[in-house]
């Protein structure tokens, strides 16, 4: 399977014909032309007034996100701190005064609350009272405690984000803020991408629309001007758009954002077992599969719940209760989100047929503390 080192944005057919009738609503605040009201109406001139109606209304919560860091090392560029900028999206949390901005995890990491300037659509400027992050997911929060009156977007349904889609990117690529770009999407479900080691779960939406260095952290916007997603990598061997780019669905963020704000950590599972990244169709004729399904076992960590369950190398995962597991990442991706103690049942390929084994999830932050400790 060919894979693509994406680089991560640094600081990031609708058919028309005729006069036919517009099938979606256009309740945005938007006035409708009077070419609209007159009843002859242009397809294109109504998508318009779409994208302008939501551009209004989602800009005013998109910000600007500036972070300086400490050197890499010594040598690193002299010893000078780095700059980094992104964008950045005002949310409320339920039951939680103030406001959080979510942006991208690589845009903030390691650089401290006073060094993380917020820029907001009307000037104001802020720092953020507190940063919580995900490094798996590259999510980040900036909890601003002390701040009145700011604009919030609304936030969506990313399972109803299908492929053929209109999406606006609004964000602030190369440093001009509330750009707004136009799009679809292009595809779901992507995870064979490359985005660094820290980067474990992806599932992430592709879109064409025109996201750039500095985009990173900024929302993706369906017709009903929802988020459904937060933009975050693009692939590019120039660093600039090439129209793929991809983008955290917005389900995954608000269940990151909601265990952070209320456990204050990331619960997720694990079973202790490293996959093949290349699982391809000449390895499946060799094990005797029909077709390139599922997650083959390269590796089996001992003392981990698959070594318990009697996972093997060369395994291949069909199954995990009733969900068929299409590459290592969906499994990755769908054993994460399960909690620890609960007992899964798999269907699995060895020596040319199916056998059934039992595993029950581990706590992949234990897992995590025993590895650090072991080292």
């Amino acid at each position: 399977m060919k894979r693509y080192v994406l680089p991560v944005c640094v600081g990031l057919a609708l058919f028309l014909g005729g006069s036919a009738a517009v099938r979606w609503p256009i309740e945005l605040g938007a006035p409708v032309s009077a070419q609209s009201q007159r009843g002859a109406i242009d397809p294109l001139m109504v998508l318009g007034e779409r994208f302008e109606a939501i551009a209004s209304r989602v800009s005013p919560a998109v910000v600007a996100v500036e972070a300086v860091k400490p050197a890499r090392s010594v040598s690193d560029s002299k010893g000078k701190a780095v700059e980094e900028s992104g964008s950045g999206l005002i949310v409320k949390a339920d039951g939680r005064p103030g406001y959080i901005v979510i942006t991208n995890n690589h845009v903030v990491s390691q650089a401290p609350t006073n060094k993380i300037t917020i820029h907001a659509a009307d000037n104001r400027v802020f720092h953020p009272t507190q940063v919580l992050a995900d490094p798996e997911t590259d999510i980040a929060l900036l909890v601003l405690d002390h701040v009145t009156s700011l604009p919030t977007a609304t936030l969506g349904n990313s399972d109803h984000a299908k492929v053929g889609r209109w999406v606006l990117a609004i964000g602030s690529p190369f440093g001009l803020n509330q750009s707004v770009t136009h799009g679809i999407i292009s595809a779901r479900d992507r995870g064979q991408v490359s985005l660094g080691n820290t980067i474990r779960i992806k599932e992430f939406l592709q879109t064409d629309a025109a996201i750039n260095p500095g985009s990173s952290g900024g929302p993706l916007v369906d017709l009903n001007g929802e988020v459904v997603g937060i933009n975050t990598a693009i692939a590019s061997h120039n660093g600039s758009n090439s129209g793929v780019a991809f983008s955290i669905p917005i389900n995954l963020v608000r269940r990151v954002m909601n265990q952070m704000l209320n456990q204050g950590s990331i619960q997720r599972g694990y079973l202790g077992m490293q996959l093949s990244s290349g699982f391809e169709p000449n390895d499946a004729i060799k094990l005797g599969l029909e077709k390139v399904q599922g997650a083959l076992v390269e590796k089996i960590y001992p003392d981990t719940p698959a070594a318990v369950a009697g996972l093997q190398p060369n395994d291949v995962i069909l199954q995990v209760e009733s969900v068929p597991i299409r590459n290592e990442n969906h499994l990755i991706n769908l054993v994460s989100g399960l909690p620890a103690g609960q007992r899964i049942r798999m269907q699995v390929w060895r020596e040319r047929s199916t056998i059934s084994l039992e595993a029950i999830v581990g706590d992949w932050a234990k897992a995590q503390n025993r590895f650090k400790a072991d080292q």
